[in-house]
């Protein structure tokens, strides 16, 4: 009984109950080894977001990193999943299971080797990929339809393995369409919050 009225504060200290919630996920690995790698991209999305939307990710729960705040009439969590890439999908289904998220209502943004660095792409499903974070999230949820923003990194060259290249930081050359990629996903985030993600797709896949 305790733990339930515990429960219920936490949810009331958090604005539960104020209707549906939009939920907004970047993908990457936690801790200052990895800041700004090619495989930390969806991160740097939600820190835009944190910042343009004044939803600071002061909160730890659900094995990430958190905020809850209000834009344009609609309630949003920004959230960076601190598993490691390969067990995102334990924090995101936390959350979605305690904020009774419907699937419609979540996003997830990651970086992509199958997409030129800087190039941006919304689905509303599809397979990982080999992504391992995807991967993950797929297993969580038992679903791949859910909607996502891939980020454009390239793939290796010169016969470099693939985790070296993702866990590396971007080439003096790529900073300036990464940068605009980022910017243009946490728009893209934002047109959402007042517009079906089918409608957002089609704008910004052009």
């Amino acid at each position: 009984m305790f733990r339930k009225i515990l429960k219920r504060l936490a949810k009331a200290e958090e604005g539960e109950g104020q209707g549906k919630m939009k939920v907004i996920v970047g993908l990457g690995n936690p801790g200052k080894q990895y800041e700004n790698t090619r495989h930390n991209v969806g991160f740097e999305v939600v820190e835009e977001l944190s910042n343009r939307l004044n939803i600071p990710l002061t909160q730890a729960k659900f094995k990430g990193q958190y905020g809850i705040g209000m834009a344009g009439g609609q309630k949003i969590l920004l959230l960076k999943p601190l598993t490691y890439m390969n067990l995102s999908g334990e924090s995101i289904r936390a959350v979605t299971d305690y904020y009774q998220i419907d699937l419609e209502d979540l996003l997830v943004i990651y970086d992509d080797l199958d997409l030129p660095a800087g190039k941006i792409r919304l689905r509303q499903k599809g397979s990982p990929g080999g992504h391992n974070g995807i991967k993950s999230t797929v297993a969580h949820l038992g679903t791949q339809v859910f909607n996502r923003i891939r980020i454009g990194i390239d793939r290796p060259e010169n016969g470099m393995s693939v985790p070296d290249y993702v866990l590396g930081r971007f080439r003096p050359d790529e900073q300036s369409s990464i940068q605009e990629a980022v910017k243009k996903s946490a728009d893209a985030c934002e047109a959402w919050l007042d517009k079906p993600f089918l409608q957002v797709m089609n704008e910004y896949n052009q």
